[in-house]
């Protein structure tokens, strides 16, 4: 997925759902929300104001009938929302700078080694994406975990090392 669809909206609270219903649950989901929120379906009662926003309801509903019945990009949703949730909910054990850690040329990422043997990895396109997400240059940060045990890390463009690994 994007930068942009990072910060989207849940599709399965759209849809009523829940990321263990299976294909069928969504599908009737689905169908009974985009019958109540149609166009079609308004009542004449109903004001201009209150028809605009179950257009944009029914919309919403759409989208997330698109997104959740393709495999494939439910797959890459469910990852993407995954990933966001860990990386908020991360207890950091280190905040480091890019200074401190070493540039891998070959695989062009950031390396550190941490203390259980493993490495801590991230390229430049993460830091990036971090600072695209409206932080100053300086102050972009982003957590990264070990590729081998539990322990995570903070790094930043700027050089805090509170580095105790």
């Amino acid at each position: 997925m994007t930068h942009a669809n990072r910060s989207q909206k849940d599709w399965y609270s759209v849809l009523e759902a829940v990321p263990s219903d299976g294909l069928q649950e969504l599908k009737q989901k689905y169908q009974r929300l985009a019958l109540l929120y149609h166009p079609d379906k308004q009542g004449p009662d109903v004001s201009e104001e209150e028809a605009a926003g179950r257009l944009l309801r029914f919309l919403e509903v759409g989208q997330a009938w698109k997104v959740l019945s393709n495999q494939d990009s439910r797959r890459e949703y469910d990852l993407q929302q995954r990933a966001s949730q860990l990386k908020q909910h991360l207890p950091v054990d280190a905040h480091v700078g890019l200074d401190d850690m070493s540039w891998d040329q070959d695989k062009e990422v950031y390396t550190l080694g941490c203390r259980c043997g493993g490495e801590f990895c991230i390229g430049r396109e993460e830091l990036e994406g971090e600072e695209e997400e409206g932080e100053e240059a300086e102050e972009a940060a982003a957590v990264v975990c070990c590729d081998t045990c539990s322990l995570s890390i903070e790094v930043s463009r700027a050089a805090p090392s509170t580095l105790t690994l």
